[in-house]
């Protein structure tokens, strides 16, 4: 079989000859008795291992991809362990516990991105970027895992790690691997990884932005919306570098998106949305307000704004407050205060994991607006009146110590708004009607 087109069910059918890799001492007896508690196991029986003994298996997959070269045992780990994410985004932090403190996390997934096959490449690229964007910050600024000066031998560093891994996605879109899988796996780790402002630097230093043009068009499939949606996801990203914004400018991006808008058919109206959750109309007011003399870009930005215009009109009510939320441009518009808004519309506050939520904490922890503080406090507080579980969803945010420091804010509109965000949430929604803004 061409193993360019290998799956990872097909891979994870293998069986690995791990007695003899023990007897051959590739591996540890201690190593082939937590295999054999995982190997072939149900995800049922893997969850309490990983739950008990998350960081052992992690050294385990890390060794055996350090000692044996053989290809099919490295496209098992590397399946197994995107599996494993795959199945819990969050156990990408086993890689930073204590104990792992002196292995290079990142050196066996950052070679086998050149020296493997399409498979291994793809693995390797997926797990990269779920492990080094799951990385933790210090107090003092450093990052773990090669930037401690204390460390005894030099392992990866951080910014070794970005360097190789965007290399290796520029070359990817320069000259794919795999005719129709390199370009969207590039991407869609791309979009997660220019949320990293030194990724957003090298990327341009690697001359990338040309890379991500020819793929902004109507898009037709689900597949090329899919890639379409993340490719101007990466665009959005970019807008926060100021290098970014000064080469787009002389790029035809504009009236390319301009096309995509105008292609955002009734049919396609869930594509529209998307663009408009990404900040795309803050992008082209961004670049409005900078004093082009090109006539023709001019008018590719004024024919974006207004195509973004109109297809906002269509979006529900919901959507209209979702786009407010995610370009934390909070105001006292009147869905806010309307109960019929907030009862009809509660459910939806559960997508994606409550982004909308997380990201109402992140403008309460952020925002130097005192509108938007407010406003964030008080949605918060009507999530926690209409929704049945709500106490429960905002003390997992860890919401009370962050709100309670605005109680002494100075704005008097943000202290009362707090307070009674902070009211809510020690009574509960039995009781939460009774308090009134």
């Amino acid at each position: 079989m061409d193993r360019a087109e290998l799956t990872t069910e097909q891979v994870l059918k293998r069986d690995i000859p791990w007695e003899h890799y023990m007897s051959t001492k590739l591996i540890s007896g201690t190593c082939l008795q937590l295999l054999r508690r995982y190997d072939h196991k149900p995800e049922s029986q893997r969850a309490p291992l990983l739950e008990e003994d998350g960081p052992a298996y992690v050294r385990v997959f890390l060794n055996i991809l350090w000692s044996i070269s053989k290809e099919e045992t490295v496209e098992y780990v590397l399946a197994l362990i995107d599996e494993m994410l795959a199945t819990n985004p969050k156990r990408a932090a086993l890689f930073y516990d204590q104990s792992l403190s002196g292995e290079d996390i990142y050196e066996p997934f950052l070679r086998l991105l050149w020296k493997g096959n399409w498979f291994v490449q793809e693995k390797s690229c997926k797990i990269l970027t779920a492990i080094i964007s799951a990385r933790p910050k210090l107090r003092n600024g450093t990052l773990p895992n090669g930037d401690a000066s204390n460390s005894k031998s030099k392992l990866t560093s951080t910014h070794d790690v970005l360097r190789g891994l965007v290399n290796w996605l520029c070359s990817q879109l320069r000259n794919p691997t795999h005719p129709s899988c390199s370009i969207p796996t590039s991407i869609h780790c791309l979009s997660t990884s220019l949320r990293e402002p030194y990724v957003r630097t090298l990327f341009v230093q690697a001359d990338g932005i040309k890379l991500l043009i020819p793929l902004i068009s109507p898009a037709a499939t689900q597949q090329s919306i899919q890639l379409l949606y993340e490719t101007c996801l990466c665009i959005w990203l970019l807008s926060f570098y100021d290098a970014a914004v000064d080469y787009l400018s002389t790029t035809r991006v504009m009236p390319r998106l301009v096309e995509v808008v105008k292609g955002s058919t009734k049919e396609k109206g869930a594509f529209a949305a998307q663009m408009i959750d990404l900040g795309l109309p803050q992008i082209v007011q961004n670049l409005k307000a900078q004093a082009w003399t090109d006539e023709d870009l001019l008018d590719a930005l004024n024919q974006l704004e207004v195509g973004l215009k109109e297809n906002l009109k269509k979006l529900s009510s919901f959507d209209k407050y979702k786009q407010q939320v995610l370009l934390g441009h909070l105001d006292w518009s009147p869905m806010h205060k309307d109960p019929s808004f907030w009862r009809e519309n509660i459910n939806n506050f559960e997508e994606n994991d409550f982004q909308i939520l997380r990201v109402l904490m992140t403008i309460i922890d952020t925002s130097s607006d005192t509108t938007a503080l407010a406003v964030a406090c008080y949605d918060l507080s009507q999530f926690l009146q209409y929704h049945p579980s709500g106490r429960i969803v905002v003390a997992d945010l860890k919401a009370k110590d962050r709100v309670m420091k605005l109680m002494n804010h100075e704005n008097t509109e943000v202290q009362k708004n707090a307070l009674l965000c902070v009211q809510r949430l020690f009574l509960g929604a039995k009781y939460a009607s009774f308090l009134r803004a």
